[in-house]
């Protein structure tokens, strides 16, 4: 058993969205296959991954250091110990050997996005849905019933109010009962005129959540705090830069309501600082880590134990991201949640298709592997790149 091939495209994800920091108008995803020897079913297994929206394809980290780190590694010392699989965490070390800690920079993109492809191709030779493997292997119970909430409300050319109205009233008339918006990309006043449209809407059907993709200040943080305080929201989200943890200490000051962030953050030692430092409070604030930006599944799996030392519960855990890994982590470990983007990213975005958003919640489909191929948009794509 061995992988005979890393193969990465870069492919757009283009938008004219913008949030409060960037506009998607040049967006990339790298999209990977790991191609393995194994025959399942008459198809040779193939692992297929992708880098979350916000972050650019990583081709050059992938092509010019970790493929060949993989590839060149001896086929037996990146098996589990029976030999009959492959083991996500030797990988790992595999791709990371002669890395310097700190300064994640991209690299951990890269890294999250081969992770994703190793765990669908490790799950897929187990003939196992990813979240069902999860569970088995940290000795808990699967939960494939999984909370989702819709994000949207981007600053885009020409949409006015009532624009903005419709497309959170279609969030809930698919099933949604949470939806999310962005904030900080206008002045306080025109952000407060959307956000009373969007309340007016949605009315008692779903709560608000609010996103300012870092961009406040502490000063501007502050305001807005001040203002957001006089709404029921879901939750305030990253405020302002993501390593700034003493201005996120003191928003929490001034917002006694639930707050998010973390979805900036890269690694475990990151998440650990923002538990000693930020202020985060473990009985109403969520954490956004994606696995697919932060060096993948084996160092979300640290980052859960920081959480533990710090007395956290992963259900405080709503990952950035949109994608099926997240999910299959969430019903896997007991995740609170997961964003989607039911309009947005595509194909690479979004559920299975044989799957529904229900009052919030979405059941997961007994799918092997991380359930790509459940998602004929999607697939398609994958297909393309290696089969």
């Amino acid at each position: 058993m061995r992988i005979t091939d890393v193969v990465e495209i870069t492919k757009p994800i283009a938008s004219p969205i913008r949030n409060a920091y960037i506009d998607f108008s040049k967006m990339t995803t790298s999209l990977v296959a790991v191609v393995t020897d194994v025959i399942k079913d008459g198809r040779r297994v193939v692992g297929y991954g992708f880098n979350s929206n916000g972050r650019y394809g990583q081709g050059g980290l992938i092509r010019e250091r970790f493929r060949d780190r993989i590839l060149l590694a001896d086929p037996h010392s990146v098996l589990n110990d029976a030999g009959d699989n492959l083991d996500p965490h030797r990988l790992w070390a595999a791709m990371m050997a002669n890395e310097k800690p700190g300064g994640h920079g991209e690299r951990s993109v890269a890294v999250g996005t081969l992770d994703m492809a190793i765990w669908d191709a490790a799950a897929k030779i187990a003939g196992a849905p990813l979240f069902r493997m999860l569970a088995q292997m940290n000795g808990v119970q699967a939960n494939p019933r999984v909370f989702v909430y819709a994000a949207g409300g981007y600053y885009y050319p020409g949409k006015d109010l009532a624009a903005l109205r419709q497309e959170m009233r279609g969030y809930l008339n698919r099933g949604y009962s949470v939806v999310k918006m962005k904030i900080g990309g206008v002045d306080i006043a025109e952000d407060r005129r959307r956000i009373d449209a969007v309340l007016d809407e949605i009315g008692s059907d779903a709560r608000l959540a609010v996103d300012a993709n870092g961009r406040f200040d502490l000063e501007t943080g502050i305001a807005y705090a001040k203002m957001l305080r006089d709404y029921p929201l879901f939750w305030f989200e990253e405020a302002g830069d993501p390593l700034d943890y003493s201005l996120q200490a003191a928003l929490a000051g001034f917002y006694p309501g639930p707050m998010a962030t973390g979805e900036n953050l890269f690694s475990h030692q990151d998440a650990r600082n923002l538990l000693r430092y930020g202020a985060m409070r473990p009985d109403r604030d969520y954490l956004q880590f994606d696995c697919a930006l932060s060096y993948g599944l084996v160092e979300y799996l640290r980052t859960l134990e920081v959480l533990k030392q710090f007395g956290w519960s992963p259900s405080r855990c709503v990952p950035h991201g949109g994608h099926q890994m997240s999910l299959n982590i969430a019903a896997g470990l007991g995740l609170g949640g997961n964003e989607s983007y039911p309009d947005l990213f595509q194909p690479y975005g979004g559920f299975p298709d044989s799957v529904t958003v229900e009052n919030g919640y979405i059941t997961m489909p007994e799918l092997p592997g991380i359930g790509f191929e459940g998602k004929a948009d999607l697939i398609s794509v994958m297909r393309e790149l290696a089969e």
